[in-house]
């Protein structure tokens, strides 16, 4: 466009800056470095950046232009742009003067990122011109929008753009850090490093030369070990499986997070740019909670799932063994409450399997106080209940594993049987997270040792190289026998695999599939809200992963663990059969360890020793790094940038009917659906 001539004055408001500053200057600018992307076990992108735009002001250099005058002509594009793009900045008139004085010479940004599709269209309409631009810049992007959205969190502003007079090394563009999540956890290795643009200026404002000092270094690129298709399988799973709940799958023998699941979630890419404070607000207060992660941050009554603590706590002490057989009333009664069996009725004198896969709260109400609260809770902190995992996670929480002092400052009295008898069931002041309740199972199905959890495998600088890699560790030692760990073993086997089971509708034909199901009332009397568990490892042979689901109930609704969490466990590793054989069927030749390789180790249920892993190494010696997609071209088809290079309440066990055909069981995921009970519901009373 043809630049406005500024009509002459006779003076002109700040002089100094207007007539006496000469127009003649070099401007070096920082160019803000693009982030490293966060990556799953096989490289596939969960935060990336991509090319996008804001449109921008650009100033003319005005002879003697007065504040009407420049606020006039800034007035007459913004009002033209208004039309282009509804919803652009509105900026003050003192803004556009303050700007005209002191930054002339840099972009006044009106709009937040366009897309390209969407930069191409506007660049359309515009037309030539010289006034009003497009300028390029990167901004994150997350391809599975919510995907994994409480792991993987987000950016934000590392601090608006300056205003007033250019100093050496302002950003170029509003740079960016990371607010949540992995991105604020890994900010210093995801960062980069910003180059340095100079811009030479005449003294009529006219750019001479421009010139990149210092390129920009991109950030470092940090591995998880999530499977992106598995996430992305748990989460379409519990969204067709509950309105709110988690989760989690572990490989027993490494630690590593395969999934980590919470619904609801929320859409990362509002966060990109910058998230209004009324939208913020409008998440924050919804009552589904999506900022909420459920799969580690949720502490809920375990349960049921706990009996499979228990028992190994019994199994250990000898209060008991495989072959003790107990009478299990159909109730027990204590001062102020009952625990009663799911079934309503006796169940006659049974040993630990059969009291396992039935459920039996009586039955485990008489062992936890026989081996005493001591013993089985001891056993729950040596897999890993009662404290936060270690895991590079924003807002992770500890669970809660009591304490004779906890009991005495918190109740004012030591614990009581009534007290073992409802821990004992997961029931009490019991607390703990889906993601410790795997942690749990995966301890259990190795039987050896409760695994260090890992969630990132590699990190990476800028030129790919690996700069840090985790490796398989041992986090805590059981120290329990083989016929403690195989009684408990069989007895989750048999809750999915035998008909008097309370998991059948986990059983997979392809694969012995362990577990236990669990029902508790938890949250306010006044809500009457259940919570519905399965929680455990597979396959029985030679167990691989360790899972647990949990599936809030509405108030009101009566729901069991049998019936809404195993069937999510079943719908979601059935189609992952084919891969899962591939990791779960032994190799035709035992693999050969060298005497040599590094003291981090992997568990292996077979052996109680610890075997070696040998990092895949490059010819230098360095670890080999993980394949990582090229950064440039974005799902639109962007090319590269190149203009800018750059509590203590109810249980009610599940109990299906033993000859309910299994075909009924191993229905379609109920979504909605109000579930019955087939036997009547604890009557329980907090002491």
């Amino acid at each position: 466009m043809a630049q406005e001539a500024a009509p002459p004055v006779e003076s002109a408001t700040n002089d100094a800056s207007i007539k006496g500053l000469k127009n003649a200057r070099v401007i070096s600018l920082a160019i803000p470095a693009p982030r490293g992307q966060i990556l799953d076990r096989e490289g596939e992108p969960l935060a990336q950046n991509r090319v996008t735009y804001q449109i921008a002001l650009q100033f003319p250099q005005f002879e003697n232009a007065t504040q009407d005058f420049v606020v006039s002509w800034a007035r007459k594009r913004l009002g033209e742009l208004k039309i282009l793009l509804p919803k652009s900045w509105e900026k003050t008139d003192d803004e556009l003067w303050a700007h005209y004085k002191d930054r002339r010479w840099l972009p006044l940004y009106l709009s937040g990122f366009i897309s390209s599709s969407g930069a191409s269209e506007l660049s359309q309409k515009m037309g030539k011109r010289d006034d009003l631009i497009l300028v390029p810049v990167y901004s994150r992007y997350y391809p599975g929008a919510s995907l994994a959205s409480h792991i993987i969190g987000y950016t934000g502003s590392a601090g608006k753009l300056p205003t007033g007079p250019i100093n050496f090394n302002d950003p170029l563009w509003e740079p960016t850090e990371g607010k949540a999540g992995l991105e604020m956890l890994y900010e210093k290795q995801l960062a980069g490093t910003p180059g340095m643009k100079r811009i030479l200026y005449n003294n009529d404002g006219v750019k001479l030369q421009e010139e990149i000092v210092r390129r920009p270094i991109a950030g470092g690129n940090v591995i998880t070990t999530l499977n992106k298709r598995w996430q992305e399988r748990a989460e379409k799973v519990l969204k067709e499986g509950c309105q709110r709940g988690a989760f989690v799958v572990l490989d027993v023998t490494t630690g590593e997070v395969l999934v980590m699941a919470s619904r609801p979630s929320f859409d990362l890419m509002e966060f990109v740019g910058g998230i209004s404070t009324a939208r913020f607000k409008e998440l924050n207060e919804d009552p589904a909670a999506p900022l909420f992660a459920r799969s580690f941050a949720a502490q809920y009554p375990p349960a049921s799932t706990f009996k499979a603590v228990v028992g190994l706590a019994a199994m250990q002490a000898e209060a008991i063994d495989e072959n003790t057989t107990i009478y299990a009333p159909a109730f027990l009664e204590f001062p102020g409450h009952k625990v009663r069996n799911a079934s309503g009725r006796e169940e006659g004198s049974i040993a630990i399997k059969y009291a396992m896969a039935r459920s039996c709260n009586t039955w485990f109400a008489q062992v936890g106080i026989k081996t005493g609260p001591s013993t089985f809770l001891s056993m729950a902190r040596r897999l890993g209940y009662g404290e936060k995992t270690g895991l590079p996670l924003v807002g992770e929480a500890p669970g809660l594993i009591p304490t004779n002092e906890w009991m005495l400052a918190n109740h004012k009295r030591r614990f009581m049987n009534g007290d073992s008898a409802n821990m004992s069931i997961g029931q009490g002041v019991l607390l703990a997270t889906p993601l410790q309740v795997a942690q749990g199972m995966a301890a259990i199905g190795n039987g050896k040792a409760l695994p260090k959890l890992q969630l990132i495998r590699q990190v990476q600088d800028g030129k790919g190289r690996v700069t840090s890699q985790s490796m398989p560790q041992v986090r805590t030692e059981l120290d329990v026998t083989e016929d403690a760990v195989l009684a408990v073993q069989k007895g989750m086997r048999d809750v999915v695999n035998e008909g008097y089971g309370t998991g059948r509708a986990a059983g997979m034909s392809w694969t012995t599939m362990c577990g236990k199901t669990g029902t508790a009332q938890w949250g306010p009397p006044s809500k009457n809200q259940r919570l519905a568990w399965f929680a455990g490892f597979f396959p029985f042979e030679n167990p691989r992963f360790a899972y647990a689901v949990v599936y809030e109930g509405r108030p009101g609704q009566t729901v069991s663990g049998g019936r809404m969490a195993a069937p999510m466990v079943q719908a979601f590793f059935n189609p992952l059969r084919k891969e899962i054989e591939e990791i779960i069927t032994p190799p035709k030749k035992a693999l050969v360890v060298e005497d040599s390789t590094p003291a981090s180790t992997m568990l292996n249920s077979d052996s109680i020793r610890a075997i070696p892993v040998e990092p895949e190494m490059e010819s230098d010696g360095v670890p080999k790094a993980i394949p990582v997609p090229v950064e440039g071209d974005d799902a639109e088809g962007t090319p590269p940038l190149t203009a800018v290079p750059v509590p203590n309440e109810d249980e009610t066990e599940e109990m299906e009917e033993s000859d309910q055909p299994a075909e009924e069981i191993r229905r379609a995921i109920p979504v909605d659906e109000e579930a019955e009970e087939t036997g009547d519901e604890i009557e329980y009373t907090p002491e």
